[in-house]
């Protein structure tokens, strides 16, 4: 019998957050950078808004990306890759019937799990002052709206809150227990401040729903491994912006050196040559599918 016919079918994301494990989703913010988390061994990676609007604006986390470009970015991933990917939707762009639109073209365009937020439009990163939240009862119809719209429930709708900052842990608990309540498939209490406030969280929703954590390299949440989140409960862990400080460092060394050299030869133990990227590509494997395609008369 085919090998392929008697392997076991690939876990869903619903599955694996539902499972004993950790997911580990990096951050990504196009097709190259997914495909290298897939290659690295990552099952789910996060599209972040922070990370598109620092690489494609060349600007900070504050509500400036449409949807558009999102989803543009979004269904250039699932072309790439198969991997399951978590999308920020930030606000849903507006009130719930946006937030519908937005549910139903991020599904179409290879979302696995989309994450909404209950900032007021612009939104802005989770780790800046100067939050604004729309009301309890309006999150609650754009979650039941995103519900509504979505075109199956292996789509992930998370509720997120940013309420620590300006209402405080009660008052995020809160949130959190009506978007609970509201049939979100997941929770994202962001900007947790300590140990206390993990165990109120977790005291509440831990074996309830799954709960995921945001690691902010210099944010507000205290950097933890993921072993260490999975015991305290955690089902994923997001890096959402690692990779682009990462990439920006590197890529100023790399800018510095050119500048100073005016040749990249010093930079080249720590690049990939011209033949090294494609064959990473499989350029030579695209070229020779071309060529079953060719005229033949010719």
């Amino acid at each position: 019998m085919d090998i392929a016919m008697t392997a076991a079918p690939k876990a869903s994301l619903k599955d694996r957050l539902h499972s004993s494990n950790i997911v580990v989703a990096p951050g990504v913010y196009d097709a190259l950078s997914a495909s290298l988390a897939e290659q690295a061994g990552f099952d789910t990676v996060y599209l972040s808004g922070a990370s598109l609007a620092y690489t494609k604006l060349g600007r900070p986390d504050i509500g400036l990306m449409s949807l558009t470009e999102v989803t543009d970015s979004l269904a250039h991933i699932r072309e790439r890759s198969d991997i399951s990917i978590v999308v920020d939707c930030d606000t849903g762009f507006g009130n719930a019937i946006n937030v519908m639109r937005s549910v139903r073209l991020m599904e179409r365009s290879g979302a696995n799990a989309i994450q909404l937020e209950d900032q007021t439009y612009p939104k802005r990163c989770g780790h800046l002052r100067g939050k604004t939240l729309v009301s309890q009862g309006e999150m609650v119809g754009k979650l039941k709206a995103a519900l509504d719209a979505r075109d199956s429930d292996e789509t992930l709708i998370i509720g997120r809150t940013d309420a620590i900052a300006s209402e405080g842990i009660d008052g995020a608990m809160e949130r959190a227990n009506a978007y609970y309540e509201a049939g979100a498939d997941m929770l994202f209490v962001e900007g947790i401040r300590s140990a206390d406030q993990v165990e109120r969280v977790m005291s509440q929703f831990k074996g309830r729903i799954p709960v995921m954590a945001n690691m902010v390299e210099g944010g507000d949440t205290p950097l933890q491994d993921a072993e260490t989140l999975k015991s305290l409960g955690f089902s994923l862990v997001i890096f959402p912006g690692a990779l682009v400080r990462a990439f920006t460092f590197m890529a100023s060394q790399f800018f510095e050196t050119l500048k100073a050299d005016g040749t990249t030869d010093n930079f080249r133990d720590r690049m990939l040559d011209f033949k090294q990227l494609n064959d990473y590509l499989g350029t030579q494997t695209m070229l020779e599918q071309g060529l079953q395609y060719e005229d033949s008369t010719r």
